[in-house]
């Protein structure tokens, strides 16, 4: 029996009988006086259990308050020691993830409840966070209020009135949307929407939004199986209508890498004679899947189609020209 499950004995004990003495938890908690005492003394001092020594009948009691009507709540009476280490773990995932600081505040009481449950300097949270180490890579900054904002629509189901920062075209523009969901995708956060002005679903970047503005006009509700289709089918954040199949080969000792990675659900994955991993893989624009071959070098053979094979030799003909002279 570990710790938590002593804990809901012994309220549970006190709550069937008008006094417990100490004998009576020894036999059935099964363990020594000593820890019984160290037992009962978490429970008044750190969850504030109404627990008091009563002189006259030799035992312990709940104190006339709880006798009377009062109650007390047991935080986290149904986690054990192992649960709640992993829920403290995953709290420092969150904080990780967290890079803007938007789930701090509604972590927090949690926090301190994990806290007050573990007792123990092993297992605290401060350690698990010198024990742990979260590295974001290429995440953008992104004002928090629009998050705010999007989040808000998305679950009013209202319309949204966003100044957005194209990148590839270097300009700004002001789009009305309809919140479809929240997409968080390589460190950064993406709105999936169905665009009004191109009357066609798009993914915008929350980064990229100058102001974003709810509307009273509600959004169009787009079936979950149609976004799938036009966001989800290809690979990557962007979207396309017309999917392809890359086929891309790897060296033998980068397919001992590739051959555990899943870059796309569908994916399909095989080796050759020479334990080089073919991996097959579909998308419909090849900007992201561009970047992702171009980083392995010569590791990497685009097998097909011709079109993505055109556009590795081009790119690495402009890079190669930055080292020519």
């Amino acid at each position: 029996m570990d710790r938590t499950e002593r804990f809901y004995k012994i309220d549970q004990l006190l709550g069937e009988r008008r006094v417990v003495p100490f004998a009576m938890f020894i036999k059935r908690l099964g363990v020594s006086r000593a820890t019984i005492k160290r037992d009962l003394e978490y429970l008044r001092n750190r969850l504030n259990a109404p627990i008091v020594w009563d002189r006259e009948q030799g035992g312990y009691r709940f104190s006339e308050a709880e006798q009377t009507g009062g109650q007390y709540e047991l935080p986290g009476l149904w986690f054990n020691a192992s649960e709640i280490h992993a829920l403290l773990t995953m709290q420092h995932l969150l904080a990780g993830l967290d890079n803007g600081g938007l789930l701090g505040p509604h972590i927090q009481p949690l926090l301190v409840r994990l806290r007050s449950l573990l007792g123990s300097a092993d297992n605290s949270s401060e350690e698990i966070q010198k024990r742990i180490r979260i590295l974001g890579v290429a995440a953008r900054q992104m004002a928090l209020e629009h998050f705010a904002v999007v989040g808000s629509s998305l679950l009013r189901r209202r319309r949204l009135l966003i100044s957005y920062f194209v990148r590839s075209r270097d300009e700004t523009n002001e789009r009305e949307v309809s919140p479809q969901r929240l997409v968080h995708y390589r460190e950064n956060w993406y709105l999936d929407a169905w665009c009004h002005l191109r009357n066609e679903l798009r993914s915008f970047s929350l980064d990229a939004m100058r102001s974003a503005e709810i509307l009273d006009t509600p959004a169009r509700n787009i079936p979950e199986k149609t976004l799938d289709g036009a966001l989800g089918a290809g690979y990557g954040i962007f979207s396309g209508k017309k999917v392809q199949w890359a086929k891309l080969r790897f060296s033998p000792q980068r397919s001992r890498w590739v051959a555990s990675e899943q870059w796309h659900p569908r994916q399909k994955g095989s080796f050759d004679e020479e334990q080089r991993y073919i991996l097959e893989i579909p998308y419909s624009d090849h900007r992201e899947l561009l970047m992702d071959v171009l980083k392995f070098g010569g590791e990497i053979e685009v097998l097909a189609p011709l079109e993505l094979q055109c556009a590795v030799r081009e790119a690495l003909e402009r890079a190669l020209r930055h080292y020519s002279q």
